[in-house]
């Protein structure tokens, strides 16, 4: 018995599978086998575990086999149970057992040229993964990432999109599967499919939310399939798409009817102003809060042309500035309540906004739910379109980074004339 307090015999193999050069190591790697019990963590019925230990080089593992024996029952010389003592035989034939399955794996792994140490080949034969990766893990990983290109490729509003997917992924674990987080070989087909419909029920969003949502589940799935932490694509037999959802938009008599309110709170006043800059530049609300007058130049004809880039999509906005857009940086260009001098209009939040906007919108007896995206989309139908200009250079001043985009707009228009052709069929 040695100072440990157990007994413990060695039995070396030296034959060609476990006498091996791996090319990672370059270097002969012995693989011994012992094994051993410990006398110090026997059961209520005296008998002490068995333990295999493996050594490769000076690194060891240890495992357990599950059994127990009687000390007295164990030969520690020849490292196995005395036949003749009750149960030996069967234990004896157990440990070579394991003792075969092991060389089957170094085998295994000698084939493949793996780096093999002790750990790394008690990990394979207990069916433990090395580096195991977990969904949520990669998720981070991913936003780690696309937040240190914050500014350069991503804007702060896509980077916080994908944060709100990684605490809803969170959410879901927790609810579907009562877990903190799930390994990458276990997301199967089903895993999508109740996410999607834990999107649809318990958070109660529509078909176009829930589906941007697993658009960006499905880039981090991507990425660990690049990345071979993941063999298998959940989403290989997944179908969904996007519902075309009513845009709404101002027609002309409601652009003249907001143009023309009289009104007494400068609030509203303010918030109608920014709205009608809106309607005739195409700005997105982020792009209007951060117009500077750096970006107003003169443009290709002598003109004055708002020079930007999209924050969303990083692509350039050039529109050239129309009369109504004009008079308003001019009554702007002196306001106190600015986030500073250089910037064009006053500053509110996207929130404000659209609250101040159905008051608006009451005042104005205009029967439609205002957003501020309802002047970008009022842009593109009721003062460009409608009034000739092509859709492609509609598409470039909208800085739609495909024109495909920007032909929802036509098919809105279409459907108007539509309607109002059979009216005057009516009438006729």
């Amino acid at each position: 018995m040695n100072t440990f307090g157990y007994f413990s015999a060695s039995y070396k193999y030296s034959d060609v599978t476990n006498l091996v050069k791996t090319p990672a190591m370059n270097t002969f790697s012995v693989l011994n086998i012992s094994f051993l019990i410990r006398k110090k963590r026997t059961n209520k019925h005296g008998e002490a575990p068995i333990y295999m230990r493996l050594s490769i080089d000076q690194g060891r593992a240890e495992i357990a086999t599950g059994r127990y024996i009687n000390p007295l029952s164990w030969n520690g010389k020849l490292n196995k149970a005395f036949p003749k003592k009750k149960g030996g035989t069967q234990i004896n034939q157990f440990l070579d057992v394991l003792k075969n399955g092991i060389f089957e794996h170094h085998t295994a792994m000698v084939k493949k040229g793996e780096h093999i140490t002790a750990k790394t080949l008690k990990n394979r034969f207990l069916g433990i993964e090395e580096n195991k990766r977990t969904l949520l893990e990669v998720f981070e990983y991913h936003n780690k990432q696309i937040s240190e290109l914050s500014g350069i490729s991503y804007s702060p509003a896509t980077i916080q999109r994908y944060v709100t997917t990684l605490d809803h992924m969170k959410n879901f674990i927790r609810h579907q599967y009562k877990l903190d987080d799930i390994a990458l070989n276990q997301l199967k087909y089903a895993f999508i499919t109740d996410l999607e419909h834990y999107f649809r029920t318990v958070r109660k969003c529509n078909n176009n939310t829930t589906y941007k949502y697993i658009k960006n589940f499905k880039k981090v799935i991507n990425i660990a399939i690049r990345n071979e932490w993941l063999e298998k694509d959940p989403f290989a037999k997944y179908k969904a798409s996007l519902v075309e959802v009513k845009r709404e938009f101002l027609n002309k008599d409601e652009l003249l009817q907001l143009q023309n309110l009289k009104l007494n709170l400068s609030r509203l006043d303010i918030v109608r102003d920014i709205f009608i800059f809106s309607c005739y530049s195409g700005l997105a609300y982020v792009d209007v809060a951060n117009l500077m007058m750096d970006n107003i130049r003169k443009g290709i004809d002598g003109n004055l042309w708002i020079i930007t880039q999209r924050q969303k999509t990083r692509v350039p906005s050039n529109v050239p500035l129309l009369p109504q857009a004009l008079s308003l940086i001019d009554k702007y260009k002196f306001y106190p309540a600015k986030k500073s001098e250089e910037h064009i209009l006053p500053n509110l939040s996207n929130q404000k906004l659209n609250a101040y906007l159905k008051e608006l919108a009451d005042l104005a007896s205009i029967n439609k739910i205002l957003t501020f995206h309802t002047a970008r989309h009022t842009f593109a139908t009721t003062v460009t379109l409608a009034n000739g200009v092509p859709i492609e250079s509609i598409s470039s001043m909208l800085g739609h980074k495909n024109i495909r985009t920007t032909q929802i707009y036509s098919k809105v228009i279409n459907e108007k004339v539509s309607r109002d052709m059979n009216e005057l069929r009516k009438k006729i």
